[in-house]
C-alpha cells in the first residue's frame, strides 16, 4: 500500500518538474487528467493481472470517459509516465512503455492487426512522443528516443535517435 502511494507521489513530483505550468505537487494530484489517468491504469492492471477482465475494462472505460485517454488495462507501464495535455491518447493492450517517458496528446500506441500475440509498441526509458504521433505494431523504440510531432513510426528506432514524418524517419 506504502509503495503504490508513493509511486504516485512521483508521478505527481515527475508533472511538477516536466512541465512549468504545474505549480506545485497538489496541482498535479487535483488538477491533471494525466495523473488521474495513472491511478485509473494501475487498479484496472492490477485487476487484469488476476484475470478479472471485465472490472479491469469497466475501469478503463470509466477513467476514459473522465479523462479522455485510454489506456487499456493489460498496457505495461513504467515509472513516472508524464501525459501532457492527454486528450486523445490512446494506448494499446500490448504496449510496453519504460520509465521516465513523455507522451503528448493525440498519441496513439497502435497495433496493425487483430493478432493475439504482441502487437503494440515497446518504448524504453527516457523517451518523448510528440502531439499527434502514431506509433504503430510490435516494434521496439529504445531509449532515449524522440518521435516528433506528427510522425507515423512503423519500424525499430535505435538508442538516441529523433525520428519525423510520414513515414519517420531518423534526422541528425
Amino acid at each position: 500500500m506504502w509503495s503504490c502511494l508513493k509511486e504516485l507521489y512521483l508521478d505527481a513530483k515527475n508533472i511538477k518538474e516536466k512541465d512549468p505550468a504545474c505549480r506545485n505537487v497538489v496541482y498535479a494530484i487535483l488538477l491533471y487528467q494525466g495523473f488521474h489517468i495513472l491511478i485509473f491504469h494501475r487498479i484496472g492492471h492490477f485487476l487484469y493481472k488476476k484475470r478479472l477482465y471485465f472490472l479491469a475494462r469497466l475501469i478503463s472505460q470509466i477513467a476514459r470517459w473522465l479523462t479522455g485517454i485510454e489506456i487499456h488495462p493489460g498496457a505495461q507501464i513504467g515509472n513516472r509516465l508524464f501525459i501532457d495535455h492527454g486528450m486523445g491518447i490512446v494506448i494499446g493492450e500490448t504496449a510496453v512503455i519504460g520509465d521516465n517517458c513523455t507522451i503528448y496528446h493525440g498519441v496513439t500506441l497502435g497495433g496493425t492487426g487483430k493478432d493475439k500475440v504482441k502487437r503494440h509498441p515497446t518504448l524504453g526509458n527516457n523517451v518523448m512522443v510528440g502531439a499527434g504521433s502514431k506509433v504503430l505494431g510490435p516494434i521496439k523504440i529504445k531509449d532515449n528516443v524522440k518521435i516528433g510531432a506528427g510522425a507515423v513510426v512503423l519500424k525499430d528506432v535505435e538508442k538516441g535517435e529523433t525520428v519525423v514524418g510520414i513515414p519517420a524517419k531518423k534526422v541528425k
